[in-house]
């Protein structure tokens, strides 16, 4: 009944007359003869995104990128007695949830939510800037896009170098983190090839992790279009508490998922959960060291009597990660340091990092940490990583992963607390963004013949995109 419902709205005696309409309009605004062009011609975008996706990208961060081993696999200690931590700084930031996507970025409505993009991402550039072993991945390229014509060339030329050397790193590179139960397989893959074209055009990146930290539970489609679109891993936080629970205790919070039964292992990606395992994407519980955390800080100079903790809080560290290691298999384990918003003050976060980093390290060489307590490892290698880099080294581990082939569907966190309630709300904007999506394909096959050479933002229909994509 639903679906014949929706009929009525859509039908073909007015939607054919104004979306001819629209392409007039279009075609007469730029005075174009198209009779030459090609009409027919249809972008493919699933064929751009594997396209752009296989290729080989100096910027690609799993090799460094520098003489020095600053970032990348050379960072990685091979040997099974080791158990590598990579510390992967990071900001989760929602082009539109609680405020407008503006209102986010320029710190406005702060009553309802502090946050200020603008301030995030100017900050951790001239944190990362400050000391070439310092990481960060970015996720959201509505704000980034918006926040990179506001610089001048020589901090677009820091950037720039910073992404080459890989301390900068793009993971998912949407147009936003969309969501998938309700999204439309058409509206997943623009929004992302709208992003990835972002990328391509002013770094010459190509992202090879999926980042999918948010969403509340994950669909077949997204691994089998992460697949299809060039990643080597798909990342996420929130499964099933119940499913949660069996996975920590059966060392299964990574594996392989196969998306498709029809595409097999064509469809096959790398499948892990952030947030220390515990359903989310933040740091371990105790270790957020965000200006916005209550956590206390790690106090490693003696002069400081009242506030000296160097020795219990690296023990409390080790206890930590010593039981993500245990829910998995391998001996490289992921630490999401961040979640919403965080690193407006990027120096306070990553300065509490380094501080960590160099007591790990300092308290083994000085035998301060309890063996027993690093078994079945030897010894913790620390070190600033990102989700691309930590991919190449699971890959290296060469163990036989269990294969996943149906959803993480429904979502709950608790008891009869089923997150489904969106699957049907807001039936209104969800039209709206299917019709806006079937006007974005009927004039953009006019656009393809039209305008094939235009940079991303000059295109006529650069509006419609990017408003199609934030509502996925």
């Amino acid at each position: 009944m639903r679906h014949n419902r929706q009929a009525k709205f859509l039908r073909s005696d007015i939607i054919v007359p104004i979306t001819a309409l629209f392409l007039l309009l279009l075609l007469w605004s730029h005075r174009l003869d198209i009779i030459s062009s090609g009409l027919l011609f249809f972008p493919l975008t699933l064929s751009y995104l594997q396209d752009t996706a296989t290729g080989s990208s100096p910027t690609v961060s799993q090799n460094g990128g520098a003489a020095a081993c600053h970032t990348g696999l050379c960072r990685v200690d091979p040997s099974p007695s080791v158990l590598n931590v990579h510390l992967v700084p990071h900001t989760h930031d929602d082009p539109g949830w609680l405020k407008t996507i503006n209102q986010y970025y320029l710190g406005l409505n702060n009553t309802i939510q502090n946050a200020c993009v603008r301030h995030i991402l100017n900050s951790v550039i001239k944190s990362l800037a400050e000391d070439p072993s310092r990481t960060f991945t970015y996720v959201e390229m509505s704000f980034f896009s918006m926040w990179w014509t506001e610089q001048n060339q020589h901090t677009k030329d820091v950037v720039k170098d910073l992404v080459q050397r890989g301390q900068l790193h793009f993971a998912n590179g949407g147009w936003c983190m969309h969501d998938e139960a309700t999204a439309h397989y058409i509206g997943m893959i623009d929004q992302t090839t709208l992003g990835h074209a972002f990328l391509r055009h002013n770094f010459d990146f190509v992202p090879t992790v999926g980042w999918q930290i948010d969403p509340f539970g994950h669909s077949a489609t997204q691994a089998s279009l992460s697949s299809a679109a060039g990643f080597d891993a798909l990342y996420f936080g929130r499964i099933d508490y119940q499913d949660l629970k069996l996975r920590k205790e059966t060392q299964r919070c990574e594996g392989l998922w196969e998306g498709s039964s029809s595409l097999g292992d064509r469809s096959k990606v790398f499948w892990g959960l952030t947030g220390s395992y515990g359903g989310n994407y933040g740091a371990p519980e105790g270790f957020c060291f965000d200006q916005f955390c209550n956590d206390d800080p790690i106090v490693d100079d003696p002069i400081y009597n009242d506030g000296y903790n160097v020795g219990t809080r690296i023990s409390e560290f080790v206890e930590k990660i010593m039981g993500q290691a245990n829910a998995t298999q391998g001996n490289n384990i992921m630490l999401t340091m961040g979640s919403d918003f965080q690193y407006e003050n990027a120096l306070e976060n990553f300065y509490n990092l380094d501080t960590l980093i160099k007591n790990v390290v300092l308290s083994q060489s000085k035998g301060e940490v309890n063996p027993d307590l690093l078994r079945p490892y030897e010894k913790i290698n620390i070190f600033y990583s990102d989700p691309a880099t930590y991919t190449a080294a699971k890959n290296q581990e060469k163990i036989d992963w269990e294969v996943k082939r149906d959803d993480f569907f429904p979502y709950s966190d608790c008891d009869n607390c089923y997150w489904t309630g969106y699957f049907t709300s807001r039936a209104s904007l969800k039209r709206l963004e299917r019709v806006g999506s079937a006007f974005l394909h009927a004039a953009r096959q006019v656009e393809a013949a039209s305008f094939p050479s235009l940079p991303t933002p000059s295109r006529p229909l650069y509006d419609l995109e990017t408003a199609v994509a934030l509502l996925q």
